[in-house]
């Protein structure tokens, strides 16, 4: 009788340690970014961003960013990519509505973090994203104006974003600052 007692709580303590386990790892899911210029793994931060997150691992699901480029490359400013092929066409299959701007969640737009892109309507961001190349307090969020929503960081690879960011950069057509070398995302994938 004791014994199945001990094993009841046990069994239920394990399995209450193993869902705070499960969660907490699901606040902080960690993809990992493939490009032709190394690897960028990165953190992300369902806890403060949930709908940014949950959007961004919807297209990582569906391998939406496989192949796709950094079209934009500005030193000390940032790095973005994640909606235009390698012949800086954008990819329209499969890109859903704009998400709810989630700027105000206290998170800065800090060196290493990613963001979302978006036009200036604040609720327009769907598949684009920027990596901070430096320290962008302005696009956070202030009283009366939207910020860039940040939904989490990079925890290796800065190296490879810094070399990202150093590269040659032309201006095609209506894109500026697209690099001369082609960057390709050839896969982001959730780390298991």
């Amino acid at each position: 009788m004791i014994r199945s007692i001990l094993s009841f709580i046990l069994t239920g303590a394990f399995a209450i340690l193993m869902n705070t386990q499960t969660h907490a790892a699901d606040d902080h899911p960690v993809v990992v970014m493939e490009t032709s210029m190394g690897s960028i793994t990165i953190e992300l931060d369902r806890a403060k961003a949930p709908i940014t997150v949950d959007n961004f691992l919807k297209y990582v699901d569906a391998g939406f960013y496989d192949d796709l480029v950094f079209h934009r490359v500005i030193p000390n400013f940032m790095i973005q990519g994640g909606g235009l092929d390698k012949n800086l066409r954008e990819k329209t299959k499969g890109v859903g509505k704009g998400i709810k701007n989630e700027s105000d969640n206290g998170v800065s737009n800090k060196r290493g973090t990613i963001a979302m892109a978006r036009t200036s309507d604040p609720d327009s961001a769907t598949c684009q994203f920027f990596i901070n190349h430096t320290d962008n307090r302005n696009l956070d969020a202030a009283p009366g104006r939207p910020g860039y929503a940040v939904f989490g960081h990079v925890t290796e690879g800065m190296d490879v974003v810094d070399k990202i960011a150093q590269v040659r950069t032309k201006r095609v057509g209506p894109h500026e600052a697209v690099p001369v070398e082609t960057i390709v995302i050839k896969s982001v994938k959730l780390k298991k």
